[in-house]
C-alpha cells in the first residue's frame, strides 16, 4: 500500500492510496479528501475547445456521463481513481468506441463473407451510431458542434471539475440510493 498526501490546487489536501499485489497484478488507487464531503455532482457544459483543458479529479467511486450522447461509465469493482483533464476523460471514452466499432467492423466483414444480409443492416446501423458518437466527441468546442454536458456522479463527494464554468450540486436521495459507488475498500487482516 502507498500513500501520498499532496495539496492539489483549488481541491486541497488529497490522499492518494494505491493498494496493489505485485504476485497477482491487481492495483486500486484511490483519491480521499482530506475533509469531509458530500454526495455531489459536478457539470460542465462543453462549448469551447479550452473546456477540453479543465482539471477533473475522478474518484473510485465516481460514475462519469455525457447525458446528450447517452454515455455513462459507472465505477466497477476495479474502479481507480485518477487526476486529467476533460479531454483526458473524452479519449477515454473514445478509446472504448473505437473499440467497439473495430469488432464491428469485423462481423461485417465476416457477415459479407458468409452472406448474413439479415444481420448486415443492424450491424451497419450500429456502425453509423458509432461513428456519429466518434464525431460529437471529437468536435467538442468546434463552430458547428452541439454543445453536451460532462457529469462526475460521486456519491462520496470525492470528485470534481476545475472551471469557472463548472456546477456542483449536491445528489438527490434518489440519485445516491441508485449510483454505484465502486470497489470495496481494501480490508487487511494481521
Amino acid at each position: 500500500m502507498i500513500a501520498h498526501i499532496d495539496e492539489i490546487p483549488y481541491f486541497g489536501e488529497h490522499t492518494q492510496v494505491t493498494v496493489m499485489c505485485h504476485s497477482c497484478g491487481w492495483k486500486q488507487t484511490d483519491f480521499i479528501p482530506a475533509e469531509g464531503k458530500k454526495a455531489g455532482c459536478w457539470s460542465l457544459v462543453l462549448t469551447d475547445k479550452n473546456h477540453l483543458k479543465s482539471r477533473v479529479v475522478r474518484s473510485s467511486s465516481c460514475t462519469v456521463r455525457v447525458p446528450e450522447l447517452d454515455l455513462q461509465v459507472n465505477p466497477g469493482s476495479s474502479s481507480t481513481g485518477y487526476v486529467s483533464n476533460v479531454e483526458g476523460v473524452v479519449n477515454r471514452f473514445l478509446e472504448v468506441i473505437n473499440m467497439v466499432l473495430r469488432d464491428l467492423q469485423n462481423d461485417v466483414s465476416i457477415k459479407l463473407v458468409e452472406q448474413q444480409s439479415a444481420d448486415l443492416t443492424q450491424t451497419m446501423t450500429e456502425i453509423t451510431q458509432l461513428e456519429e458518437l466518434i464525431h460529437c466527441l471529437t468536435t467538442i468546442g468546434a463552430e458547428d458542434a452541439q454543445p453536451i454536458t460532462l457529469e462526475l456522479l460521486d456519491p462520496h463527494g470525492h470528485s470534481m471539475i476545475i472551471d469557472d464554468s463548472a456546477t456542483e450540486r449536491e445528489l438527490t436521495d434518489e440519485e445516491i440510493e441508485i449510483l454505484p459507488t465502486g470497489p470495496d475498500p481494501a480490508v487487511f487482516s494481521a
